[in-house]
């Protein structure tokens, strides 16, 4: 199982179907398939294009999680960054100066506990795939 906790790393998609190759070894987790069941089950506003840094998943994750690490002020921080046509060649800096591509105000410990319940419901599909040795 090759857990990926950060979006964009398209690589990984092609390492896992190679490692595939003569059987099921190898499964990538979470899948696109898996975080829109996870926004679908927990209610989420925003949609994975919007929502890509510090919004409402990540900040709903964090406030049911480890509620420590939000800063004060989160509900005031939305940033609108949904056209970033090169954001591969520039960078999330060029889309926002706080970091904040999506609506952190949209978040709640809820939300959080939902994403995350999804997620283990989808990581153990995953571990089904890979047969009964996994």
């Amino acid at each position: 199982m090759i857990v990926n906790g950060h979006g964009g790393n398209y690589v990984l998609s092609n390492i896992v179907q190679e490692a595939n190759v003569d059987g099921p070894t190898v499964t990538l987790f979470p899948l696109g398939a898996d975080w829109d069941r996870a926004r679908d089950h927990a209610g989420l506003a925003s949609d994975h294009h919007a929502d890509m840094h510090a919004g409402e998943i990540e900040t709903s994750i964090l406030l049911h999680a480890a509620p420590e690490l939000v800063r004060d002020g989160f509900a005031d921080a939305d940033h609108d960054g949904v056209s970033r046509p090169f954001l591969l060649v520039q960078g999330t800096s060029a889309y926002t100066e706080t970091g904040v591509i999506g609506f952190p105000s949209h978040a709640t410990a809820a939300k959080g506990k939902a994403v995350l319940a999804s997620l283990a419901d989808s990581f153990a599909g995953h571990l089904e795939i890979l047969g009964p040795n996994s």
